[in-house]
């Protein structure tokens, strides 16, 4: 316990009830911290630090005013501090404080940022068995209100959602608080707060009966289980708890199921770079690239399509139907984005009067927001096109008349520019409530009394130099210049004298002054009453703004898709549930906004349903393959795509395993984090999925890296069968087109000119039979002595030429002979046809039994019976055996 008394006291005091790292504690218009907090405080928000002394002891202090305290707190938060605020209240006996909020990541509604701010629970399924249980989550968002309760299978899905919503706050339940692998790869892949929340709040029964008494919902027509509705009950614990006071605003759960969205693993959303690029910038992303919204709210939910494609075609076909009817509507729909353009976010002003934070000037944008869904509306309704679209029936979802009743009611109250803080008046229109029109025309009649005093009183006495003021001290006075002064009224009563002039007051303006103080102090009261009614009244009516701000929300996305679709000639792709995938001079989305893009084309079906893409580094073998899984995901939110025409069959996952970050750091080397990718893959996709693979097995020895990459082939082409686009520089494995019915061979062409080369970046049938790989290194600015002697070398194993070694203590050249065809190096062919050793001419050596056994075990192995990891284990083996 301290010793400090007073102030510092009872901030220490109060800080020990709490759990939070800060405490902001006010001290009439400032917010103080004390102590140690103090000095956190200023050293992360450059604050001056003062002392304060209590108790003999001297006591660090820093403060912010009250009013500026949102940023700071918001600063805080930011930088992954929990702040409990304290509030000052009057008592009979003085000032008291007491905790009236602890803000969050999760909790934290005074945001700028337009993105959602989810706060996340996870709870593990305690009867499943196994390693890998399955788990419930649950996600809110404080500033809209949007809740959303969802299952994962295991570890890998549930970092896959989490991924998707990118929670700034999660809450693990109890078991998964002891699973330092999943929260080590919650804090590895996201920017994220872990919260130990009390254990009480995940209990089944009390979490069921919160989300009930919340939602009025029974808890069994979610379709969840009980982990994902113990998460849900946690999160409204957690929320209630720290006194975000946006209860309210949560209005409806919704349970976020796989089997409506495209799977979209964290892997792939970082590798088509959906909402950021791999270097973390949003320019660049496909979400900038297509983002033509209006309002924070289309963006917001723009971004939500892209992260979560729907396999809806009815609901797919509608959007398109919406964005093609707008694309053809270039005025009318200008006219809909400059109206979105007045419309401010009703999702989090819903959130903010719910909380009690939003002030006249929020109320005000309810009202003009709601004025905009008619006159969007009547836009929709003059153009006969848009007319007959979805479009009209997105805008007939809220409830139009109490939209226009609540706008209405708004309009009536509140002043057209009212002041930015409750507390300074003129809040409200004239007529709107009768008291408050009484008091301010009775506080008009003292203020003109008081404004004509001091002619009067010049009229009435002959006094010259006579003025009327108020101020803290003084109150009301009557001022007279000191040469007038001794001429004053017997009645005028004496309070200051000043250098120049006197002041007096009188037993009428003493009584006008104090009804002037009475009326003021009522309508201030009066006013704030009938605000907080207001206030109250527009929070109880969440759901009505929530649904009218989807509804603009919508139409906001609708229309940039459109507007992207009209300015780069995309086009409406054909849609359909079966296998077939065509796309006809398919162009990248982003790429083409900044390069003369090469149009290529794509064909899968039933029957030719996995290609092998081989050709030259740089050549765009990668672009291509992004392209097409861009395009398919572009399809399933709705939008038109970048190409001449197009039949894309609906996906239900789209997998991809392009490059690799080295995670050494985390013990992880590039080709683990590879095969973990690839084995997901495999687990993973489906015959409905679309599956791109870019170099598998290059990260380890080459013919590892070739069984690996064949076997994988083999395993995606016989069991799992999914729509496949696999890049290699194993040609190798071109061959397998022969072998397998439904592989085929296509490559990047390239043009190569009396040793000049030019990639084409043309996509054509066949394999290739080049890599380009010196051509690539020269055009990277490796130094010309090393590219001209690698041509050399290259020339020399071409034509099965000895190759002496530069430098080299050794007299003797090395010859061997190049298989352009395979790649490798072969040994020259003796006489009788068979191979001899690279570099030599004795024969090649017997083998030794254990190597023997090894490739008796190989011939044993049935690779289409056996699954790549239990493959990838086997030729680990042979590896360790054959060393030793």
């Amino acid at each position: 316990m301290t010793e400090a008394t007073g102030i510092v006291g009872e901030f220490l005091s109060l800080k020990e009830e709490t759990e939070a790292d800060l405490l902001a504690m006010q001290c009439g218009d400032f917010y103080e911290f004390f102590a140690e907090d103090a000095e956190i405080v200023a050293d992360e928000l450059e604050l001056k630090v003062s002392q304060k002394s209590s108790h003999g002891s001297s006591y660090p202090m820093a403060g912010v005013p009250v009013d500026d305290l949102t940023p700071y707190l918001k600063a805080l938060v930011e930088r992954g501090y929990r702040v409990a605020v304290a509030d000052q209240y009057e008592t009979d006996s003085g000032h008291a404080r007491e905790i009236v909020r602890v803000v969050t990541p999760g909790t934290l509604l005074e945001t700028s940022d337009a993105d959602a701010q989810y706060l996340a629970a996870i709870v593990a399924d305690s009867s499943a068995r196994g390693d890998d249980p399955a788990y419930g989550l649950a996600f809110a968002d404080v500033t809209t209100g949007r809740f959303l309760v969802a299952e994962a299978e295991d570890a890998d899905e549930t970092l896959t959602e989490l991924y998707r919503f990118d929670p700034v706050e999660v809450l693990p339940g109890p078991e998964v608080r002891a699973d330092d692998d999943l929260l080590g790869l919650v804090r590895e892949r996201l920017e994220v707060t872990l919260t130990l929340h009390e254990t009480e709040a995940f209990a089944p029964k009390r979490a069921s009966h919160a989300v009930r008494e919340q939602f009025g919902e029974r808890v069994d027509r979610l379709g969840v289980g009980e982990p994902a509705v113990a998460a849900a009950g946690a999160v409204l614990d957690y929320v209630e708890e720290t006194g975000a006071g946006v209860l309210a605003s949560m209005t409806r759960i919704q349970a976020h199921r796989g089997d409506d969205h495209v799977t979209l693993d964290a892997t792939t959303q970082r590798n088509l770079e959906l909402t950021e690029t791999m270097q973390g910038e949003r320019e660049g992303s496909l979400f900038a690239t297509i983002d033509h919204t209006a309002t924070s709210a289309g963006g917001r939910l723009l971004k939500e399509w892209l992260q979560r494609p729907r396999r809806s075609l009815e609901v797919l076909e509608r959007r398109q139907e919406s964005v093609a009817a707008l694309s053809t509507a270039a005025l009318a729909r200008d006219e809909i984005q400059e109206t979105l353009g007045e419309a401010y976010d009703l999702a989090r002003l819903a959130s903010k009067a719910s909380h009690g934070s939003a002030d006249a000037r929020d109320l005000v944008a309810v009202r003009e927001t709601l004025a905009v869904l008619p006159a969007v509306a009547d836009a929709v309704a003059a153009n006969p096109d848009l007319a007959d679209s979805p479009l009209a029936e997105i805008l007939e979802r809220p409830d139009r008349d109490a939209a226009r009743d609540l706008r209405a009611e708004l309009e009536d109250a509140i002043a057209e520019e009212p002041p930015s803080t409750v507390t300074q008046g003129e809040l409200f229109r004239y007529g709107y409530d009768a008291e408050l029109d009484e008091v301010i025309e009775r506080h008009e009649e003292v203020r003109e009394w008081l404004e004509g005093l001091a002619d009067r009183e010049k009229r009435q006495h002959g006094l010259s130099h006579v003025t009327v003021d108020r101020n803290k001290t003084d109150g009301y006075y009557i001022q007279v210049g000191k040469s007038a002064a001794d001429g004053v009224p017997d009645h005028y009563e004496q309070i200051k004298t000043l250098k120049n002039s006197k002041r007096f007051t009188t037993a009428e303006l003493e009584e006008k002054e104090r009804e002037m103080l009475r009326l003021e102090e009522r309508r201030g009261d009066l006013e704030y009453e009938l605000f907080e009614e207001l206030r109250e009244d527009v929070a109880a009516r969440a759901e009505l703004l929530q649904d009218v701000g989807r509804a603009l929300a919508t139409l906001d996305v609708l229309a940039s898709l459109a507007t992207h679709a009209a300015e780069n000639r995309w086009v409406n792709p054909a849609l359909h549930g079966g296998d077939r995938l065509e796309i006809e001079q398919g162009r990248h989305p982003v790429v083409e906004q900044t390069t003369e893009f090469v149009p290529n084309d794509v064909r899968l079906d039933e029957d030719r349903g996995f290609l092998v893409v081989t050709g030259p580094n740089m050549s765009g073998k990668s672009t291509y393959m992004r392209q097409v899984a861009a395009i398919v995901l572009l399809a399933q939110i709705g939008s038109f795509v970048p190409a001449k025409e197009a039949e894309i069959g609906l996906v239900d996952g789209i997998f991809t395993r392009v490059g690799a970050l080295d995670e050494l750091a985390q013990g992880r080397s590039t080709f683990m984090v590879e095969m973990s990718e690839l084995s997901n893959i495999l687990h993973t996709a489906t015959e409905e999925s679309l599956v791109i693979l870019d170099e598998v097995g290059r990260g380890t020895a080459t013919y590892d890296g070739i069984s690996i990459a064949w076997a994988a082939t083999e395993y995606l082409h016989n069991e799992v069968r999914a729509k496949t686009l696999f890049a290699t520089h194993y040609h190798e494995l071109t061959g397998l087109a022969e072998k397998l019915p439904r592989v085929a061979n296509v490559h990047v062409a390239a043009d190569e000119r009396d040793g000049d080369v030019t990639f084409l970046r043309t996509v054509r049938d066949g394999p290739t039979d080049r890599s380009y790989g010196i051509h690539v290194a020269d055009l990277a600015g490796v130094p010309d002595p090393v590219v001209d002697r690698s041509r050399d070398v290259l020339e020399r194993l071409r034509e099965e030429k000895a190759i002496e070694a530069k430098g080299g203590t050794s007299s003797e050249p090395v010859q061997t002979v190049f298989d352009v065809s395979s790649g490798q190096f072969r040994g020259p062919a003796n006489a009788d046809g068979g191979e001899r050793p690279a570099g030599g001419d004795d024969p090649e050596p017997s083998l030794d039994p254990e190597t023997e056994r090894v490739l008796e075990d190989l011939e044993s192995v049935d690779v289409n019976e056996t699954s790549p990891v239990e493959l990838l284990s086997t030729v680990r083996e042979w590896q360790r055996r054959l060393e030793e």
